[in-house]
């Protein structure tokens, strides 16, 4: 018979509890055995990692921590849900964006999507894309009154607002059943373009369709608050969360001055963010958002219940990789999890081929279905905040919380969010923040797998047909934020080395030199070959060992023009200096050594290594400098 503990004396009740106190001890003891250890610095700083915004996440949280009280799911300050229910039982909305320019194909998409998990609509029309009076044709055989629908339309939202409106009515579509957002962005619009002269013009005509949403359509909003135009211009997630409290309370402003309640202004507003694949990062930015904008209605007089923000999170364009497109599947799953788990009331999975241009059949079903899996196989949407009481989590979300707040009141104190753009402060602050990351991805210490690590140079490029530009941007607009890509850098090195190989037949080659055994070279080797190969350059390690006696004939016979010495410290001290004058005198235009040299720094130097190639250089820098020197354009 299987005797069970008695459920009132827990098995660890025998063991005293440890401090945090003994645990630092413990950690210093490791941390100096392994040499890590920083002379007057605590552990715990030690261990930290710096994210932007000056936060730092910690090894180690306990109730100690303490941060503001979320409340409860449903209730202010929302930081826990914007519902009591959150999306437990119907799971969040399955949102996929439509950008393709033909109504009819467009049409066999959206059905494709509806019929297979899809619940609701983004269509992006106008400019080059799908024209606004495309609409009925696109959404030929769409149930309106089921299928809510989203319009980006930049700016010809009103021609579009107007388009879809009378479609309802064409479709006998009750006007309590119209469902989704006209897609009004002003701000956001002037925010991608630049382009500030129609502002006041486009405010009062999406006042005027809030105005009409308010009064005829109750399940229709009229503005959206697009924040991953700032993100896409390498906000920091405190700094997308601020623009997009900003953006927020200028559209308040103007409603409100429309003749609307703040509590029917809040209503008519609808939030978008970027989810990312720093899944807590994502988690805390949306519980944040929310406690944010509670704060907002509050301040502004709202009814308690009208403060809970409407959250549309889309996985991270930023974040998406032109080469091996195929990881950003992952990518995606895991924004998506941190969107679903961070109480988004809608998800946009974007395919994983966004990148390239339209996405083909295969990427959206794969798009649809991180949803469909993540809800009825995972069950992540079975339960309501469940990240919530995470001492990490709840800490994260303050942190950051009060870190958007600060940006936030800055740009008040600029005039408001129109102001600040206007002035050049947003896009300003924007550059600062990306030119810092800009650095972390160039050294590496952001890595980007499939690109800056793991790159395969053997992979067949995946061909799509062109995107058509946002509603609005047009090719030459200057004053506009920019558009950035985690991969931007180490693309363009990319792009060098596929010119050459079209022109040459093959691509620029780095010749490894090994010293001695595997177990002292392999390391360094993979490290060179993930290195060089980042930047397009093909590696060659033929035959897999060399010495100072065998190194010129194998470097002459690889088809290489550079080297890379590849060893131990020890075979360093003891080979290097003889192979790198062998590889000098064989041609090699440049000579590296993988490893920091320390004091044997000028010896090699003198043997005619050029350069000392090691975790945490600047890659990108040394790339480029070996493409010139190869004379690749």
């Amino acid at each position: 018979m299987t005797v069970l503990p008695d459920p009132g004396l827990p098995l660890a009740d025998e063991f005293p509890d440890a401090s945090r106190e003994q645990w630092q001890r413990l950690v210093e003891g490791v941390l100096t055995k392994a040499g890590t250890a920083v002379p007057g610095t605590p552990a715990e700083e030690t261990l930290s990692t710096m994210l932007q915004d000056g936060i730092a996440t910690r090894p180690l949280y306990t109730a100690q921590d303490s941060a503001a009280d979320p409340g409860y799911p449903g209730f202010p300050p929302f930081t826990r849900a914007g519902r009591p229910e959150g999306t437990a039982g119907t799971g969040w909305d399955v949102r996929q964006r439509h950008a393709r320019p033909d109504p009819k194909r467009t049409n066999e998409a959206v059905l494709a999507d509806l019929e297979n998990g899809v619940t609701s609509l983004w269509l992006l029309v106008g400019g080059t894309g799908m024209p606004v009076s495309g609409i009925p044709a696109a959404l030929e055989g769409v149930y309106l009154d089921l299928a809510p629908v989203v319009l980006d339309a930049g700016p010809e939202f009103e021609a579009a607002a107007e388009e879809l409106l009378r479609l309802y009515g064409t479709r006998e579509v009750p006007a309590h059943s119209a469902l989704g957002n006209l897609g009004a962005d002003p701000l956001g619009l002037a925010a991608r373009t630049g382009r500030h002269s129609a502002l006041d013009v486009q405010s009062a005509a999406a006042a005027a369709l809030a105005a009409r949403c308010d009064r005829e359509y109750p399940g229709l909003r009229a503005l959206t608050v697009d924040a991953l135009p700032y993100h896409g211009a390498g906000a920091s997630a405190a700094q997308e969360l601020g623009c997009s409290i900003a953006t927020g309370v200028a559209y308040l402003r103007a409603l409100t001055a429309a003749g609307l309640s703040v509590d029917a202004a809040c209503a008519q507003l609808e939030f978008r963010y970027a989810a990312t694949a720093d899944q807590f990062l994502t988690i805390a930015k949306l519980r944040a958002a929310r406690r944010l904008w509670a704060r907002v209605a509050q301040a502004s007089g709202a009814a308690s219940t009208a403060g809970a923000q409407r959250q549309h999170a889309v996985t991270s364009p930023v974040m998406m990789t032109r080469r091996d497109p195929w990881v950003n599947m992952l990518r995606t799953t895991v924004a998506c999890v941190a969107a679903g788990v961070g109480g988004a009331d809608t998800v946009t999975v974007l395919p994983f081929d966004d990148a390239l241009g339209l996405p083909d059949d295969f990427a959206r079903r794969i798009a649809r279905n991180t949803s469909s899996i993540l809800m009825e196989e995972s069950h992540l949407a079975r339960v309501i905040d469940p990240a919530g009481g995470s001492w990490y989590v709840e800490q994260l979300t303050d942190e950051l919380a009060h870190a958007a707040w600060s940006w936030f009141q800055e740009i008040e104190r600029a005039g408001g969010q129109a102001a600040a753009l206007r002035s050049g402060l947003v896009a300003e602050r924007l550059s600062g923040t990306w030119e810092q990351r800009s650095a972390d991805l160039a050294h590496r210490r952001e890595p980007i797998t499939g690109v800056s690590e793991f790159p395969n140079l053997a992979e067949q490029s995946v061909e799509r047909e062109a995107a058509p530009a946002p509603a609005g941007v047009a090719e030459g607009d200057g004053g506009g934020l920019p558009t950035v890509r985690r991969d931007d850098a180490f693309e363009a090195l990319r792009a060098r080395s596929d010119a050459h190989l079209a022109a040459t037949g093959s691509r620029p080659r780095a010749f490894l030199a090994a010293l001695g055994p595997a177990a002292a070279h392999t390391a360094r080797a993979s490290f060179a070959a993930n290195l060089f190969q980042a930047g397009g350059i093909e590696t060659v390690q033929d035959p897999v060992t060399v010495d100072a006696a065998s190194v010129a004939e194998a470097f002459e016979r690889s088809g290489a023009t550079v080297a890379c010495l590849c060893s131990s410290d020890k075979l360093y001290a003891e080979q290097a200096v003889d192979t790198a004058a062998a590889l000098v005198s064989a041609g090699a235009l440049r000579v590296f050594l993988a490893g920091r040299p320390g004091e044997q720094r000028e010896t090699y130097l003198r043997a005619g290594v050029d350069e000392f190639v090691f975790a945490g250089g600047d890659a990108v820098a040394v790339l480029a400098s070996v493409l010139d020197r190869m004379g690749v354009a």
